[in-house]
Formats: C-alpha cells, structure tokens, sequence
C-alpha cells in the first residue's frame, strides 16, 4: 500500500476515533455525503492514469493489467469507463 493511500486509510480510521458521539456523527455524515462526487473523480483520475498507461510504446491490456495487478478485461472497462457490473454495461445491438 502507498504512503498516500495509507494516509487516506488513517484518516477514516482517526474519524471513526473521534470520542464523542455527536461530533464523529458529524464528521462521518460529511465525508458520507461527499463520498459520490469523489468516486466519480476518483474514477476518471483513475480512467487518465490508465490511458497514459496505454499510449505508451508496446502497451497491452495485458501488460498494463498485470503492471497493475488486474486483469486485462478490467484494463478494457477502466478504457471504457464502465464500472460495477456487467449489467450496467451498454447492450450491443442486435443483429438483423
């Protein structure tokens, strides 16, 4: 785990910490409500760190999967920008 992704890990922990009830209640609904709007950055951050990835010389799904540890399908719907299940994903059209 990075530095930084640590950090984020211990701050959760340090909100989950705070003594006295009303105040962690406070702190947690807040970072709770801000929470989507970060996922959707988070999420494209992640969609333009992959595509850097990508446009380098010889880049694969397959070897920038397994540089980061997934697998090459989930390389192809980060390209994408799908995410969560396949049943959100658009459906192909049909053939006639």
């Amino acid at each position: 785990m990075s530095e930084e992704v640590r950090r984020v890990f211990d701050a959760i922990e340090a909100l989950e910490k705070i003594a006295d009830p009303l105040e962690r209640a406070k702190a947690l609904g807040q970072v709770l409500k801000a929470l989507p709007d970060k996922n959707k950055s988070l999420k494209a951050a992640r969609q333009q760190a992959v595509a850097e990835l990508m446009a380098r010389p010889n880049a694969s799904l397959r070897s920038v999967g397994a540089e980061l540890e997934i697998s090459f399908s989930t390389v192809q719907d980060i390209m994408k920008g799908y995410s969560g299940s396949g049943s959100k994903r658009p459906k192909k059209a049909a053939e006639e």
